[in-house]
């Protein structure tokens, strides 16, 4: 058996940000800013992206398994204050260039042609869920606190995000996108971005039984089956999403909601309404979009226009000030309000890019 680690993308030498260790037929990936909930820095990107790269021809690497530092959770999403303090200065373009790589990242984990197992425990966030659900083995735990929350920054739900929002059932893909709701492991399940439930207490069981055994016989052998898979309390919502999410525009999908009677659905409209309204009719758009897409990697290079198109508007600046570093929660949006978003800036956020770089 052979042991090595590797670290790369360091801030220091004695805390390295990304740990990249070989252990039997294991390639393990440990994201390692537990005081940041491991959210994904450019260097972690690149180092990850890299790695991956040498793996996928290295014959001792059978296995790669993708975890979390610390006890919170997998991954929170992308250092997006390091993007707003560029877009601030002036220099958009290195947004661009974080987003190139990362969604290139995405791909490869997408297109992965060796089990890519994901531990998604505890908090898996935006950058979290495109280093993990694009997997081919992703286990979710009880702890598991999975969303895509970027309409509250501004943003959109990228990393190819779209891909499993749009294929979910029954609307909980639109549901997700515009409220920026969280969901549980058992929900995750039944959504389509997870494909095994695993109590917490045995991923260190795993992590070393995949150092020597084939990924799906040491999965099988730990993770829960029939009735010991909890039911997911989110289908159970599943009328008022239903009913709600089909209708046509952003303002009658929050019209419906708040006259459904349901609290739950009230609920909803109240948290679409706090988002950025420009973010939640692109959001809605690009959910839409991504049904007539065929592979990942398409959807991915439709985020690219978006990420490029928002990082040089007004709404994901105000959106990270106001909830990541002033933190006073009381985001200024411009246009305020959904019936103040005009059709063409929608659609102008999915005009091609000529310069963009493609990886």
């Amino acid at each position: 058996m052979t042991n090595d680690v590797t670290t790369n993308a360091t801030t220091s030498a004695a805390e390295p940000e990304v740990i990249v260790r070989r252990a039997g037929r294991l390639g393990h990936l440990i994201l390692n800013r537990p005081q940041a909930l491991n959210s994904l820095t450019h260097g972690m990107v690149q180092t990850i992206r890299n790695t991956l790269e040498q793996w996928r021809d290295n014959d001792g690497v059978a296995t790669v398994l993708v975890s979390g530092a610390g006890e919170k959770g997998l991954c929170a999403g992308g250092d997006v204050v390091s993007l707003y303090r560029a877009a601030v200065d002036g220099r958009p373009e290195a947004g661009d260039a974080f987003f190139a790589d990362e969604y290139a990242m995405n791909a490869l984990i997408a297109d992965y042609p060796k089990p890519y197992v994901a531990f998604m425990d505890g908090i898996v966030l935006g950058g979290g869920v495109g280093i993990s659900a694009h997997g081919n083995q992703r286990i979710v735990t009880e702890r598991t606190r999975l969303g895509m929350p970027e309409s509250g920054i501004g943003f959109f739900p990228d990393v190819g995000g779209a891909w499993l929002l749009s294929r979910a059932p029954s609307g909980f893909g639109h549901h997700m996108g515009l409220t920026s709701a969280h969901v549980t492991g058992a929900d995750a399940l039944a959504l389509g971005f997870a494909d095994h439930y695993v109590e917490s207490s045995r991923l260190g069981q795993l992590a070393t039984a995949l150092e020597t055994t084939g990924a799906e016989e040491a999965i099988a052998a730990v993770a829960a089956t029939g009735a010991a898979v909890p039911e997911s309390s989110l289908m159970q919502q599943r009328e008022w999403v239903e009913s709600a999410y089909a209708q046509d525009t952003a303002e009658e999908i929050v019209a419906a909601l708040q006259s459904h009677g349901d609290p739950a659905a009230a609920e909803a409209a109240t948290a679409i309404l706090a988002k950025s309204p420009t973010s939640v009719k692109i959001t809605l758009e690009l959910i839409r979009r991504a049904t007539q897409l065929s592979t990942v990697r398409e959807v991915l290079d439709q985020d690219a226009t978006v990420a490029h198109h928002l990082l040089r508007g007004h709404d994901m600046r105000e959106g990270i000030r106001a909830q990541l570093v002033d933190k006073d929660r009381k985001p200024q949006w411009n246009p305020p309000t959904l019936e103040d978003v005009p059709a063409a800036v929608v659609s102008s956020a999915f005009d091609p890019v000529a310069s963009q770089a493609r990886n």
